[in-house]
């Protein structure tokens, strides 16, 4: 199976028959330029439905507590605490009093309806871990949820979109297929690149993203990722010590025999 939209076509081509398509794929298949695509079946499909369902819910969650917060601020309430949505924050609203009994009314609206868009967001937690636990990417999963960031709902959202990892030969070209490689205009001797391309699968940028983000505190392997990387295989180990920066420093400097005095403590990737 390849991808309709992917096939090279030239400009002034407006000739259509099914002989002239079957010899134009016969040498675009030969000179390698045909896009292949990963097709799900039923049980995959239904795992990407089910991680792109909660996605959608998070995001009216995040407009209804930008509605709540929008509200407050025009009728001049102000939260004076550190973090928002912590039970500190739910404690301040339930004193907010405003002065029309109309507008509280569509105060307690709002809040009510924030409410209900987090317990629809956590009732869909439990069903994900089932279905991820039953699915035949589970060891893939409980390998990925061994790297800092990555937790069972990203590892399962990873695997969801992106299928079978084999398809791609290199780490370079699943980045491209996911556009966060940056993007170039060059020519001759000038090289100009510019920001990442965000092509592919806008789903699986965003969780990587969001996992990149921990690899900003200094290395570190936690109990809870020691436990994870236990519970996978050997091969999987190996893989996870080569994308541990820290476990990689280590190495590079053990092998030059200067381990003394490196100052690893505060290694940030």
């Amino acid at each position: 199976m390849v991808a309709p939209s992917l096939i090279p076509k030239k400009a002034g081509d407006r000739v259509k028959t099914d002989r002239r398509d079957s010899l134009l794929l016969a040498r675009l298949h030969w000179a390698g330029e045909l896009t292949a695509v990963w097709v799900l079946d039923h049980a995959k499909e239904a795992l990407r439905d089910l991680t792109r369902a909660r996605e959608d819910l998070k995001h009216l969650q995040r407009q209804a507590k930008q509605r709540l917060l929008a509200f407050l601020l025009r009728h001049g309430q102000r939260y004076a605490g550190q973090s928002r949505w912590t039970q500190a924050h739910y404690r301040w609203l339930e004193t907010v009093k405003l002065a029309h009994p109309v507008q509280q009314i569509v105060f307690q609206e709002y809040i009510d309806t924030v409410k209900a868009m987090n317990k629809r967001v956590e009732a869909l937690d439990l069903p994900i871990a089932q279905s991820a636990a039953e699915s035949v990417f589970w060891s893939v999963i409980e390998s990925l949820m061994a790297l800092r960031g990555v937790n069972l709902l990203t590892a399962t959202t990873l695997v969801a979109e992106i299928g079978d990892l084999k398809r791609f030969a290199s780490a370079p070209q699943l980045m491209a297929y996911l556009g966060v490689v940056p993007s170039e205009y060059s020519s001759g001797g000038s090289k100009s690149r510019g920001d990442i391309t965000k092509t592919g699968n806008g789903h699986v940028r965003r969780v990587l993203v969001e996992a990149a983000w921990c690899y900003r505190f200094p290395a570190r392997k936690t109990a809870v990722l020691q436990r994870r990387a236990e519970r996978t295989s050997r091969g999987a180990r190996h893989c996870l010590e080569s994308a541990d920066p820290l476990v990689c420093t280590l190495s590079a400097i053990r092998g030059a025999g200067q381990i003394e005095g490196a100052g690893l403590y505060r290694h940030r990737p």
